[in-house]
């Protein structure tokens, strides 16, 4: 496949994939043997989540691979037959964050019970948040509100729709320029999925030239601050009445490019350990088996 088909890569435009965007910039998947063509959608079109829910990546867009939150990966695996899990990762020190209101009578993370927590459903936000949640909230008193986007939930943490909202960089240092309060942090676990065609030679040149970008980035944070933060800007042409009061000058400077990492091919035992977390939260089907969602690289 490496010598003669093109790569479709499907990509995010969100921080934690920087290293992706300067692998292609850099030309470092064509050295390492991929022609790759980087799957992008409209962002202006993009109205509740830019990981399309109803269709499959590796079907309908006829993706070879594609990253997203490890515990979507396994859902989409499995529920959706969208390929299978072929690497895994933290892939920055980016953490998710917990914000509410400067007003709000949420002071710990132990006073979230029962209190609605917006995040982006059907990307993983909702098994990474609920995880990090039981560690302060009863399961049951766990109340997670889709409301969207980035931009989509600061909007409804503003408008008073919900008490309180997931939220990783560069918009979490958006939302403490607004002024909102941190209350939680917790890690962004993400995985990387292939389409039937996706062998171990291919997912090595694909982690090789990732991993060239991570490199250079960990070397020279400063030189991509212009890339990291278009991720930002880009937010402010969908959503502009969240910047009106905004001093982006001083959001800019306050934006610190985090260090990455490369993903590594999937481990399944901790791989398994995170589907037995979602079945036994009734999450997933308890049918489901490592198996049938990590590739048989």
């Amino acid at each position: 496949m490496l010598a003669s088909e093109p790569v479709r890569l499907f990509h995010l435009p969100f921080s934690f994939l920087l290293p992706q965007t300067v692998a292609a910039d850099r030309g470092y998947f064509r050295e390492a043997g991929l022609d790759v063509d980087l799957v992008e959608r409209d962002r202006r079109d993009v109205e509740v989540k830019y990981v399309p829910a109803g269709e499959t990546l590796t079907g309908e867009y006829d993706v070879d691979l594609y990253p997203v939150c490890k515990w979507e990966s396994i859902r989409r695996t499995w529920t959706m037959g969208d390929g299978r899990i072929v690497a895994t990762g933290t892939f920055a020190t980016l953490p998710y964050t917990v914000f509410t209101r400067p007003d709000s009578d949420v002071e710990t993370p132990a006073d979230l019970a029962g209190v609605p927590v917006g995040v982006n459903r059907r990307t993983g936000q909702e098994y990474t948040a609920r995880k990090a949640l039981e560690e302060h909230v009863p399961a049951d008193e766990i109340d997670l509100v889709g409301c969207g986007m980035p931009t989509d939930r600061l909007a409804a943490l503003h408008e008073g729709r919900v008490d309180a909202v997931t939220l990783i960089d560069p918009h979490s240092t958006l939302a403490d320029h607004l002024g909102y309060r941190r209350l939680l942090e917790y890690d962004n676990h993400m995985g990387i999925v292939g389409g039937d065609d996706v062998d171990r030679e291919l997912l090595e040149a694909f982690l090789r030239a990732y991993g060239r970008a991570v490199d250079d980035i960990n070397a020279d944070p400063d030189a991509f601050r212009e890339t990291y933060l278009a991720m930002l800007e880009a937010d402010a042409a969908v959503a502009p009445d969240l910047f009106d009061d905004v001093d982006m000058d001083a959001v800019r400077e306050g934006i610190v490019v985090p260090r990455y990492e490369v993903p590594e091919p999937v481990d399944r035992a901790a791989l398994d350990d995170h589907l037995e977390w979602m079945q036994e939260r009734g999450l997933l089907d308890e049918n489901a088996a490592v198996d049938d969602i990590v590739a048989p690289l």
